[in-house]
């Protein structure tokens, strides 16, 4: 995060992940990016405001869920997997969080802690040939390797998108 004194560098111009191919690290650099983004635009919310729906926009809790099991859910398929019963079930919950209301700081550990768990994950596919094929849900509609590990990084900034334009809404309706 920025200070005053210290201006904000993006995280793919920061010269880390370097032991990685390219797309894996962009991929890596996207989720850093997200993470920094979802931080400073939630930061003001209360715990109230963030499971709010203001005009009937999905709620920042919903939207914080997604993108922590999607993110779970795509590396399933890169690795060439289908989804567990877990992870279904998981994704059900998503919109209710089976009636937990969870902290604005609960929410946010839990994309980190998926992030963490992402990590790894990439560092461990993104060596391999980026064009195995890959097939994804019960269809098993076709994709690749290359495909599903940058679905992660557009996926998840679909959702940031989702979450930033909510958190103004939020500030927005308060005066």
């Amino acid at each position: 995060m920025s200070t005053s004194t210290t201006p904000y560098t993006e995280p793919w111009l920061r010269g880390t992940h370097t032991d990685i191919p390219a797309a894996g690290r962009a991929v890596l650099h996207a989720l850093e990016l997200a993470l920094d983004d979802l931080r400073k635009w939630t930061a003001a919310l209360t715990d109230s405001e963030v499971h709010s729906q203001p005009h009937g926009l999905p709620s920042i809790t919903f939207l914080l869920r997604h993108i922590a099991g999607s993110v779970d859910r795509i590396l399933t398929y890169a690795e060439g997997s289908q989804l567990s019963a877990a992870q279904l079930a998981a994704l059900k919950s998503e919109k209710d969080g089976e009636g937990k209301q969870e902290t604005l700081h609960e929410l946010l550990a839990k994309v980190e802690a998926s992030f963490i768990n992402a990590a790894d994950r990439i560092r461990a596919l993104a060596a391999a040939d980026l064009n195995t094929a890959r097939t994804v849900g019960r269809k098993q509609l076709p994709t690749s390797l290359g495909g599903a590990l940058i679905h992660v990084a557009d996926h998840t900034q679909r959702h940031v998108g989702q979450v930033v334009t909510t958190a103004k809404v939020v500030k927005a309706l308060r005066a």
